[in-house]
């Protein structure tokens, strides 16, 4: 199975990972082109325990890659995690607009089913929103058909991997 991982932050480094150990084939995306050829070379811009090596040895047996090329990932995959910022606002909301971004990218190069599951810290009601939008996007097209679910972050830093790995 295909899926892309949009933001490779702590949460999308550690999910790409984890999911590529389980033998899936990960596209990790992000629009900053110095972490996708950092990424590349096998350079991890984050520490986690156990991360570095886990992302070396998936990419060397080609379970995970890493682009900027989001509208091929999300035609090449399956299941869509976003797993974007969501910096607080002044008021102390969260700011979406990562998602939103995100979701319209989706909505415009659906090309069969998809699912698409929010990772990113969000509000209650960030998927009806999410779904609403593709939906407003994709002009429910006959390339329009997916679902939204949500897999909130549950990661422990420093005992991230272990985390997913045993629930």
């Amino acid at each position: 199975m295909n899926i892309a991982i949009i933001g490779t932050g702590y949460v999308g480094l550690v999910t790409g990972a984890c999911f590529a150990e389980f033998g899936l084939h990960v596209t990790a995306v992000d629009t900053d082109e110095e972490r996708i050829a950092q990424l590349a070379k096998g350079e991890v811009p984050i520490y986690e325990p156990q991360l570095g090596e886990m992302l070396r040895r998936n990419q060397q047996q080609g379970r995970i890659q890493y682009t900027t090329d989001t509208a091929r990932a999300v035609k090449e995959s399956l299941v869509v995690f976003i797993a974007v910022g969501t910096p607080s606002r002044d008021d102390g909301s969260a700011d979406l607009h990562y998602v939103e971004e995100v979701a319209r990218t989706v909505a415009t190069n659906l090309n069969g089913y998809k699912v698409i599951v929010t990772k990113s810290t969000v509000p209650v009601g960030t998927g009806r929103s999410i779904q609403k939008m593709i939906r407003e996007e994709n002009g429910n097209g006959s390339q329009g058909v997916f679902d939204v679910a949500s897999n909130p972050e549950f990661l422990r830093e420093g005992s991230a991997i272990e985390d997913f790995l045993r629930p």
